[in-house]
C-alpha cells in the first residue's frame, strides 16, 4: 500500500493574477497620485538625500510640473548646487524609484 500526499487544487497561483505590490501601482496610477506621493517622498527624505549640511541650509521646497524649485540661504552653495544640478537630479530619482524630477531650480 503506498501513500499519496493530499495536494489541494487551491494552492496553484492562476496566470492572471499579480502581486499586492503590482496593484498597488496600478492602483495609484489609475487615481492619479502617484506623482503626490512621490513629491513628499522627495520632501520627506530631503535631508538623507543631500545631507544634514545641505538640509539645515534649504528654506523651501516645492514642486511645479516636474521642476523641484529649492530656496536656499546660502549663495555658495546655490552656486556649488547649480554646478551638480544633473548629479542632485539623479539622486533624488534614484530615491523615488523613478523618473520623477526633471529639473531642478536654485533659488
Amino acid at each position: 500500500m503506498s501513500f499519496t500526499p493530499y495536494k489541494p487544487k487551491y494552492t496553484t497561483r492562476k496566470a492572471d493574477t499579480q502581486s499586492l505590490k503590482d496593484s498597488i501601482q496600478d492602483l495609484l496610477k489609475a487615481y492619479r497620485i502617484q506623482g503626490k506621493i512621490s513629491q513628499q517622498q522627495v520632501l520627506a527624505g530631503w535631508e538623507k538625500i543631500m545631507g544634514k549640511g545641505i538640509a539645515l541650509k534649504t528654506k523651501e521646497l516645492y514642486f511645479q510640473e516636474r521642476k523641484l524649485f529649492v530656496t536656499l540661504t546660502s549663495a555658495s552653495l546655490k552656486h556649488e548646487l547649480n554646478m551638480s544640478k544633473t548629479k542632485v537630479i539623479a539622486l533624488i530619482n534614484q530615491e523615488v524609484g523613478q523618473d520623477f524630477i526633471r529639473e531642478v531650480v536654485f533659488l
